[in-house]
């Protein structure tokens, strides 16, 4: 059998066990297993137990359950509540005022814990009643929050840029960097369609599915009343981004003083400090945290398998042999990742594919630290189109009178904004460059 029949086994054993409902860590490792009984020496599968500690015994792997801790703090208590909260008041005389806040709230709930479905949990749970309070269309209410929580995993810290840096072997620092300027587009993006579609919302029937309206007005006082309520966000944003753009910290030391900070805010501000609270938070730290990491372990052996099998060189060499253009290399491999995006998570498509396109997306001359942010937005698209998109199973979990149908067409025009936000990133990659270039210098 050649490494081409052995290839599309392999890879077809592993989507069959997609299919069946396994879950991904599982399937990724039984299919692992099964191959190296079959095709190799008894050798490697005596050293299976140290080759998953080689993988996992890696410092910059630590930011991962300490950023999901920080957001299981702040998701599980009145912060998000009173960050909300906050936002509405300063915003609700701008048109679509309340879905710019709570666009505004993904965004910065994202960037304290880099994870979508908990930003996609924590403001909708929150957002989206108050919304169909207020007229909004359980589409664009539902649609606004889902596409506003994949935020979480652009906006820096971003668990998906952790694991492709660690694959890729480039800086976190620096692609932590490159994802703030493309996530607050994005943001300003979804928030610009929000006006426009509140106003047409308003403009054809004032009150949808005859709602009344709910008449606010904030005086000046109420307004300033909120910042006391910002504060200790403002507070910890500014530690995290001063140590980590800083130059202060390691990501894996920021994500420590992140969830330190996190912990001590909700205990001193909100008082959860009690051990029932606290459980909680740990707990679903823990069970969020070993999910993730338990992919990752199986997915470095499922590639680790398909290198010593041939699969992964022979993958490679075929596509960057083929008689493309950079940029329909590009297009091509976007495309793929688009539809794995159908079937997989970002943290199982990451690292199962970008060893296979890495080396022809250096052959084509394609910086390393851009395709990091323009991968990521593929996988925020992930997020949010059928049949496994997380953030619309979250939506439809917290908000289960809007039909999953709506939530689908609510999102639709996040997801035409996101291919647009690619497009400028490819026609102006300075929109990511510049600012890590400015803060660390350009790479030779």
């Amino acid at each position: 059998m050649g490494v081409f029949e052995i290839g599309l086994l392999y890879v077809g054993a592993a989507f069959l066990l997609f299919f069946s409902g396994v879950p991904i860590a599982f399937a990724l490792g039984s299919v692992a297993l099964l191959f190296m009984f079959v095709f190799m020496p008894p050798s490697n599968i005596q050293m299976l137990g140290q080759t998953f500690f080689g993988e996992l015994n890696n410092f910059t792997l630590l930011a991962i359950p300490l950023f999901i801790l920080m957001g299981a703090a702040i998701g599980k208590t009145r912060a998000a509540v009173d960050l909300y909260e906050s936002t509405h008041r300063w915003l609700y005389r701008l048109p679509g005022g309340l879905g710019v806040a709570n666009v505004t709230g993904c965004a910065i709930f994202a960037a304290m814990c880099g994870s979508s479905p908990a930003t996609c949990a924590a403001i909708g749970g929150i957002g989206i009643p108050e919304m169909r309070k207020r007229g909004y269309s359980p589409e664009l209410a539902a649609g606004l929050v889902a596409a506003g929580g994949t935020l979480g995993i652009l906006i820096p810290p971003s668990v998906t840029l952790i694991i492709y840096g660690i694959i890729t072997e480039q800086s976190i620092g620096r692609l932590f960097v490159a994802g703030v300027v493309p996530g607050i587009m994005l943001a300003v993006l979804f928030a610009i369609w929000v006006v426009y579609a509140r106003m047409r919302e308003q403009h054809r029937m004032p009150a949808v599915a005859g709602a009344a309206p709910v008449e606010e007005r904030y005086s000046w006082r109420q307004r300033f009343e909120t910042i006391p309520r910002l504060m200790p966000f403002i507070l910890l944003i500014a530690v995290v981004m001063t140590a980590m753009y800083g130059g202060w910290a390691t990501p894996s030391e920021v994500a420590g003083i992140g969830a330190l900070g996190s912990l001590l805010m909700v205990a001193l501000v909100y008082r959860t400090y009690r051990w029932r609270d606290l459980k909680d938070i740990l707990s679903g730290a823990a069970r969020e945290s070993c999910m993730i990491m338990m992919i990752i372990a199986t997915a470095f052996l499922f590639t680790y398998v398909m290198s010593y099998l041939h699969i992964t060189q022979s993958a490679t060499e075929w596509l960057v042999n083929l008689p493309m253009s950079k940029w329909e290399y590009l297009f091509w491999v976007n495309v793929l990742l688009v539809i794995l995006g159908f079937f997989l998570p970002p943290v199982a498509i990451i690292l199962m594919v970008t060893p296979v396109i890495l080396p022809g997306l250096k052959a084509h001359g394609f910086d390393l630290v851009w395709y990091g942010i323009i991968m990521t937005i593929l996988m925020e698209m992930g997020l949010i189109h059928p049949p496994v998109g997380l953030n619309l199973f979250v939506i439809n979990g917290i908000a289960p009178d809007i039909s999953f149908k709506q939530i689908v067409y609510g999102v639709l025009p996040f997801i035409v904004i996101m291919i647009l936000a690619i497009v400028l990133l490819c026609v102006f990659p300075e929109i990511v460059m510049w600012l890590p270039n400015h803060m660390y210098g350009i790479e030779r």
